[in-house]
């Protein structure tokens, strides 16, 4: 995957594809408005495997305190777009 220049809409594609691998959530459910704990019931440490997928998906390495601040999908789109700038 190109991993540069990656649109909103195609790392929304890719992280719902990484949740659903990890928590069987269907992609389809998975929208930039969704909190990962309110919204999805995904747990502090599934949460943490996401995010881990993400960084090796992405080619990307999320600081901690930032960690701290990705609460919802959006958050995480976001997060990778200001990375990848």
């Amino acid at each position: 995957m190109n991993k540069s220049a990656l649109t909103p809409d195609e790392i929304l594609t890719e992280l719902a594809r990484i949740i659903e691998e990890i928590t069987e959530i269907p992609a389809v459910e998975v929208t930039p408005d969704k909190h990962f704990i309110n919204d999805l019931d995904i747990d502090s440490l599934c949460l943490v495997e996401v995010l881990a997928m993400s960084e090796a998906a992405f080619d990307i390495d999320v600081k901690d305190d930032e960690r701290e601040k990705l609460n919802t999908v959006g958050d995480v789109i976001t997060e990778i777009q200001k990375i990848q700038a």
